[in-house]
């Protein structure tokens, strides 16, 4: 094995930063890949508006409570395409830029989502924590390695 090689979790948490330079919404570039149990891809999402609508590095933030509410998350947007497609994520493994906000986090553990490897500190809200432990669901911080 080449010194360099880069380990699983290291390839696909630099995937997920890749994956961000895709999002719309300049309030944070968040990606995400959803890996099954054979690092294999399965899905990829960033931070953007809904198909066909326009984007807020196109016509600004549509800001409610502090929140843009025209972005749809890069965690959403993965699980999203595998409903869409009829792929299962069921004991996948999130890879994401960020760590989930709540309701991703909520909605990655009601998909069966096993494990999230993050690699920045973002408004880590303590219920979340609180759900993935109590859920039994790994997350681990990764840093990104240049």
């Amino acid at each position: 094995m080449a010194k360099d090689r880069l380990t699983w979790n290291e390839y696909f948490i630099k995937l997920a930063h890749m994956v961000a330079l895709r999002g719309t919404c300049d309030r944070a570039y968040v990606g995400c890949v959803l890996v099954n149990g054979e690092n294999r891809i399965i899905s990829t999402g960033y931070n953007g508006s809904i198909k066909g609508n326009p984007h807020c590095d196109e016509v600004g933030h549509t800001m409610r409570d502090g929140h843009c509410i025209a972005t749809i998350h890069a965690e959403m947007n993965a699980l999203l395409y595998c409903a869409k497609e009829g792929i299962p994520v069921k004991n996948s493994i999130c890879y994401v830029t960020h760590f989930p906000c709540l309701n991703c986090t909520k909605s990655l553990i009601q998909a069966g989502i096993k494990e999230i490897y993050y690699s920045n500190d973002y408004r880590i809200d303590p219920y979340a924590i609180e759900l993935l432990e109590k859920n039994k669901i790994k997350y681990e911080k990764i840093e990104n390695r240049n």
